[in-house]
C-alpha cells in the first residue's frame, strides 16, 4: 500500500522528499487573496461514539461543548482580525461530530462568521437521523442554515446492525422534510459493506429520493486501522461492479453526478466542504488549506481550548507546500469532482496543465480514464473507479496514519507521509 502511494508521490511531485508536516505554527494566516474559498466549522461532540466512524469526535456533555462553543468563536476572531476587510467566501459547511447537538449556538457561531466573511453559496449542516425533528429543523433554518445532510448509512435494519446503528424512521424524516424545506437536503450512505448488493443501494437511493432528498452521497466503506470496527472491506472486483451499477442507476434516472460519489435530482442541489480551491477551518482537527500550506488544528477538545485560551491558534502541524506538492493536491481534490478544467489549474499556478502533466493525462486517456474535450478533462466509469480505489490507498497510507497519531498527541513534533 505505501510503496503504491510513494512512488506515485515521487513520480507526480518530481521528488523523493515526503509530505513533511511540522509542528511550526501559524500566528497569521494569510487569505485575503485567496479565491474559491470556503468555510468549515468541526463541533467533534456526539451522543455515542460509532465504532466505524474515523472523524475527530467525543461524547457530548453540555458543559464540555459551550466551553468549546467559547473557544470556536474567540478562533474565529482571531482569524477575522487577521486581514483587514470583509472576505467574500463560497460556503460554510459545520461537520462533526454532530453539530445538532450545539443547534442553539449554530447562529452565534454563523453571526461571529458573518462579521468577517460574505457566505455566497449557503450554509451547510450535518445531522445525526435523531436531529431530524421539527423543532432542531427550524432552529437551524432561523440561524441561516441552507442546506443539510443526513448521514443514514442505510436504510436497511440489517446494515445499520452491522455499523452498529439503530433502525432509520423514514416516515417521520419524511414528515418533518415536508414542513422545513431546505435548499439542499442530502443523505449519506455507505457502500461495499460485506454482502451489500446492488438491490441493496438501489433500495437506499430510491427511499432516500422518496422521501425529501435532492442530492445524495454513496460513499465508500474504508477500514481505518484506529477504529474498532469489526466489518471487513470488500473484493476490489465486487466494488468496482457495485459502483459501476450504482453510477449507470442514477444516469438512468436523469441524476446529475457532480463528484465522484453524490448525485442530485434537482439543479441547484449540491452539498460538498470539500471541492475548494482554499478553505479554512475553525475547531479541533479543521484544516486549513491555502496557496502555499495546509495545516490542521489539534485533536484534542482540552487542548483546543487551551491554546485558544492562550489566544494562541490550535494548530497542530503544517505542511508548507513545494509547487509540485501543491499541484498534486489541487489534481487530486479537484478531481473528487469528476473534472479538471485547464484554465482553471492555469489561472491558480499561472502554468499550463499540460506543461506540468501532459504525459501523464494522455496516458490516463490513452487508457480511458478519462476523455478530453474543449479543455475539460473528465472521468470515465472506469476512471472514477481507479480514483476511488487510489483514494482508498491514499486514505490508508497518508490520513489514517496521521490521524492515528493525533489521536494520541495533540501536538506532535512531526510526521513524513
Amino acid at each position: 500500500m505505501s510503496i503504491i502511494t510513494n512512488l506515485t508521490r515521487m513520480w507526480l511531485t518530481r521528488s523523493f522528499k515526503p509530505f513533511t508536516f511540522t509542528n511550526e505554527y501559524d500566528k497569521v494566516l494569510s487569505y485575503e487573496d485567496a479565491e474559491n474559498l470556503g468555510l468549515y466549522v468541526h463541533i467533534p461532540f456526539c451522543k455515542s461514539i460509532c465504532n466505524f466512524c474515523p472523524y475527530c469526535k467525543t461524547v457530548y456533555s453540555k458543559e464540555m461543548c459551550n466551553k468549546y462553543i467559547d473557544a470556536l468563536i474567540r478562533e474565529i476572531h482571531m482569524v477575522g482580525k487577521m486581514q483587514s476587510s470583509k472576505k467574500t467566501v463560497t460556503s460554510l459547511y459545520f461537520g462533526g461530530g454532530t453539530p445538532a447537538l450545539a443547534k442553539d449556538r449554530i447562529k452565534e457561531i454563523i453571526d461571529a462568521l458573518n462579521k468577517y466573511f460574505v457566505i455566497t453559496q449557503g450554509i451547510g449542516v450535518e445531522l445525526h437521523p435523531d436531529n431530524v425533528n421539527e423543532a432542531t429543523l427550524k432552529t437551524l433554518k432561523d440561524a441561516g442554515v441552507t442546506k443539510i445532510s443526513i448521514g443514514i448509512q442505510s436504510f436497511s435494519e440489517k446494515f445499520q446492525s452491522v455499523l452498529g446503528r439503530k433502525t432509520v424512521n423514514t416516515q417521520v424524516i419524511k414528515d418533518v422534510l415536508s414542513k422545513v424545506k431546505f435548499e439542499t437536503v442530502s443523505m449519506d450512505f455507505i457502500f461495499a459493506l460485506p454482502s451489500q448488493s446492488f438491490e441493496d443501494l438501489k433500495e437506499d437511493i430510491d427511499t432516500a429520493f422518496s422521501i425529501g432528498a435532492n442530492h445524495i452521497a454513496i460513499y465508500p466503506f474504508i477500514d481505518f486501522t484506529f477504529t474498532k470496527s469489526p466489518v471487513k472491506t470488500m473484493a476490489k472486483k465486487d466494488k468496482r461492479k457495485l459502483l459501476d451499477q450504482i453510477t449507470n442507476y442514477c444516469y438512468f434516472k436523469g441524476y446529475t453526478r457532480d463528484s465522484i460519489w453524490t448525485f442530485s435530482n434537482a439543479e441547484n442541489a449540491k452539498y460538498s466542504s470539500m471541492t475548494r480551491d482554499n478553505f479554512l477551518g475553525f475547531g479541533c482537527s479543521a484544516t486549513t488549506l491555502l496557496k502555499d500550506r495546509f495545516k490542521i488544528n489539534t485533536f484534542s477538545v482540552e487542548e483546543y481550548c487551551k491554546r485558544i485560551d492562550q489566544k494562541l491558534l490550535p494548530t497542530s502541524l503544517t505542511i508548507k507546500f513545494t509547487l509540485r506538492q501543491r499541484m498534486i493536491y489541487y489534481l487530486f481534490w479537484t478531481a473528487y469532482s469528476t473534472k479538471v478544467n485547464e484554465k482553471d489549474f492555469e489561472k491558480f499556478f499561472g502554468i499550463p496543465l499540460k506543461k506540468m502533466y501532459g504525459k501523464e493525462l494522455m496516458l490516463a486517456k490513452a487508457l480511458r480514464f478519462v476523455t478530453y474535450k474543449n479543455g475539460v478533462f473528465e472521468m470515465t466509469l472506469k476512471g472514477a473507479f481507479y480514483y476511488h480505489y487510489y483514494e482508498n490507498y491514499y486514505t490508508l497510507a497518508y490520513i489514517d496514519k496521521m490521524w492515528g497519531i493525533m489521536r494520541k498527541e495533540a501536538f506532535p513534533e512531526k510526521i513524513e507521509l
